[in-house]
Parts: C-alpha cells; sequence; structure tokens
C-alpha cells in the first residue's frame, strides 16, 4: 500500500467535501484512543451520511464515474438473469425480487423487461439502496417503464420479513467494510487507522476479536511463517446470516469478484487485494481524500458458502459468471439483440458481450454464488459448477 495518487485537487467542492469527512474520521479516532479498525474507518469512506462515497452525490457509474458494473455494460447481462430467476417462479408463482445496491438502476430495468416478455414478473421487486443520490437516479429511470412494471416496484430501508422469491446482489459484497491483517512471521495484527495533524496513518493492534483470531489462525495454515498483509470480511457473513434468517423459500444470487478461500489467501497474494478507484483509475492507497473514492476488496466465497450452509441454506451452485450468463441462454439473447439494431450500435454491444464473457475480462474475474432454500435443483446452474473449488 505505497502507491501515491492525488484526485480531485482542482475541485474545491471535492476537497471540502473530504475534509469535512477527515474531520468526523478524526473525531472518531480521538474518541477511540486514538485508533480505530479499518473496518470502521472504510464504513465511514463509503457510508458516513451525506458523507460518505456512496451516501454522496458524486458520479460513480458509467463513462463519467469511478467504474462500471456488468448491468451499465449491456442489458443483455440483466435479460439472461431474468432466464434464471423465470426458472424460480417455476416453483414459487407469487415470488418477490429482493435487489441490493441497485446502482444506476439498470439491472432493474433490464429484468422487469424481460420478465414481463417471459410472463414471468414478479408480484414485488423491492430495491434496498443506501445512497438516497442512486436511489434518485433509480427513480427517474424506472419511473419511464410502464405502468405495469412501475406498480411492482417498491424501495425499502430494511429486508423484509418471510422472504418468498430471489435475493439478488450484483458488486455489492466487495463494498463491505473489511478488517485488515499484518502477518509477520511470527505473529499477526490488525491493521488499523490512527493519524496525525494532516494525515492519517496506519498503525497496528494486538488481535482483540475472536472471530478474527479464529481466521487468522485458518490463513495462517494457508500461508505459512511469511509476511503477509490481507482482508477479513466479517460484515459480509453477518449480512448472509441475516438474509438466511429472512428467507422462508427462494434463491439468493451473489455476483461479485473474488475467489475460494485457498486462491483468497494463496502464499504469493502478500498484499491482499485492497483497492481504490476514482474515475476509472486504480490505487491501493485508502487513506487519502476520503469520501471521494471507492474503496473495495475481494469476496471470499468460501466463507460465504460456510456461513450459508450454518444458516440452513442449500449452496446450491458456484460458477464463473461467463457460465452462469451461458446457462442463461445469453447468446441466444444476443443474436435477437444483434437483429435489432443497426451495425454501429451492435459493434458496441459486442464488445460489451466480450467484456461480460471472456476469461481474460469479467467471465472469469467474476463468479455467481447461488444459495437456496426449499427448492428443487434448478438445471442451469449445474453448468461448470464449481463448488469442489470452496
Amino acid at each position: 500500500m505505497t502507491e501515491m495518487f492525488t484526485i480531485a485537487a482542482d475541485d474545491p467542492t471535492a476537497q471540502q467535501h473530504s475534509a469535512q469527512l477527515m474531520q468526523q474520521i478524526r473525531a472518531s479516532i480521538n474518541a477511540n484512543q486514538g485508533w480505530i479498525s479499518f473496518a470502521d474507518y472504510m464504513q465511514q469512506c463509503l457510508y458516513a451520511p451525506g458523507l460518505g462515497y456512496y451516501s454522496a452525490g458524486s458520479h460513480k457509474l458509467g463513462r463519467g464515474g469511478d467504474f462500471t458494473t456488468s448491468p451499465e455494460l449491456s442489458p443483455l447481462f440483466g435479460s439472461t438473469i431474468a432466464i434464471h430467476l423465470a426458472d424460480v417462479q417455476q416453483q414459487i408463482p407469487d415470488y418477490s425480487i429482493l435487489e441490493f445496491g441497485a446502482g444506476s438502476g439498470r439491472l432493474a430495468e433490464s429484468l422487469l423487461k424481460r420478465l414481463a416478455e417471459l410472463d414471468a414478473l414478479p408480484s414485488r421487486y423491492y430495491i434496498l439502496e443506501t445512497s438516497a443520490d442512486l436511489r434518485q437516479r433509480q427513480q427517474l429511470l424506472l419511473g419511464t417503464l410502464p405502468t405495469a412494471l412501475t406498480e411492482r416496484l417498491c424501495w425499502v430501508s430494511d429486508i423484509p420479513d418471510s422472504f418468498d422469491g430471489v435475493m439478488l446482489a450484483n458488486e455489492v459484497c466487495d463494498a463491505m467494510p473489511v478488517n485488515l491483517l499484518d502477518f509477520s512471521n511470527a505473529d499477526v495484527k490488525e491493521l488499523g487507522v490512527s493519524a496525525d495533524q494532516d494525515d492519517f496513518l496506519w498503525q497496528a493492534q494486538p488481535l482483540s476479536s475472536t472471530r478474527l483470531i479464529k481466521k487468522a489462525e485458518q490463513i495462517r495454515s494457508q500461508i505459512g511463517e511469511q509476511p503477509y498483509r490481507t482482508e477479513v470480511c466479517l460484515f459480509a457473513t453477518d449480512w448472509l446470516e441475516t438474509l438466511a434468517q429472512k428467507l422462508s423459500r427462494g434463491l439468493i444470487l451473489l455476483i461479485d469478484y473474488g475467489y475460494s478461500f485457498a486462491e483468497y489467501y494463496r502464499a504469493d497474494r502478500r498484499q491482499g487485494t485492497l483497492r481504490c478507484f476514482y474515475r476509472h483509475q486504480a490505487h491501493d492507497n485508502p487513506l487519502i481524500q476520503p469520501g471521494l473514492q471507492d474503496i473495495t476488496a475481494h469476496v471470499d466465497f468460501t466463507s460465504l458458502a460456510e456461513t450459508a450452509l450454518n444458516a440452513g441454506l442449500d449452496v446450491s451452485s458456484f460458477q464463473e459468471q461467463a457460465d452462469f450468463l451461458l446457462a442463461g441462454d445469453i447468446t441466444t439473447a444476443a443474436a435477437s439483440l444483434q437483429n435489432a439494431l443497426n451495425e454501429a450500435e451492435w459493434i458496441q454491444h459486442s464488445t460489451a458481450l466480450k467484456h461480460l464473457l471472456l476469461p481474460g475480462a469479467m467471465g472469469h474475474q467474476f463468479k455467481v454464488l447461488s444459495l437456496s432454500r426449499d427448492l428443487d435443483a434448478l438445471p442451469r446452474l449445474r453448468l461448470n459448477d464449481r463448488r469442489y473449488q470452496l
């Protein structure tokens, strides 16, 4: 974590925004005897009300933003997921959809349009969005849909109880706060954040959390005795436990970039996966410009699968994104789209299709973990199922 990176230096409004958040974080550090965990720091950087990256009104998605998600690339992504959801609707006719972190609303838009064509619309389409800015963008975009679709939309602040249907999280877990562990040859400490007069600083403390101690022991058995820095996302396992409590019957789809435990904590992955993004540029210093940049870490899918099993869910499938989309017949959807577009328009979508599917892009880097309760086997999830890797 040594790269130097300066952003937004010519934007006084952005700098003022970041300075306010810095003051708030500094107050939190001072109130906690001069140190907070990186998970606490990341939580404030991303989600502090009115100031955090996802809570304020900065432009995050698309060409002018900091990153691009699969739904932003092409409606083929959402229309293909709709095929999988239609399979669930065959078993739960009166089903609902709950989407976490719906971004610009593009995924909900393409899902609802395709589900209408398949005669498989949900009774309700819930969106749980923590960003007021993104929620407004979603409402503007989705408000242009036909009334038969918009009447099913409902923005919520919590997960509905006794939920029947599909819970969908696309690139959600990677933005959950992580704790940082710093292994020396003989010891392991938690890496957190302190502050001097001008800057935030890294500072290590002895492990105090029983859960982190247990996780550190598991990681140590994987990496051996060597210097090593990595992340642990306790937030994601807690969140998934809540989902399991609320899911009465149905499917949970977790789509994100990440690895199995053995791949995540490979001996040669000595600096972990923590990255920051600003205007499509990546760097590794989360201690600068809080509130103005995204902070992410890859997902440990093995931990999520183990949490699901312990919570009484079935681990139905673990696929690479390319296999999941091919199982949803994305090639047929692409052929139909090509017939409806002129050549120039199709070139743009074909480029997006390659990005979604090719091994060097999202097709291999992104995974889909499918978790279920009280559902019969869904055949599409069997295509190149990689649960053995977990």
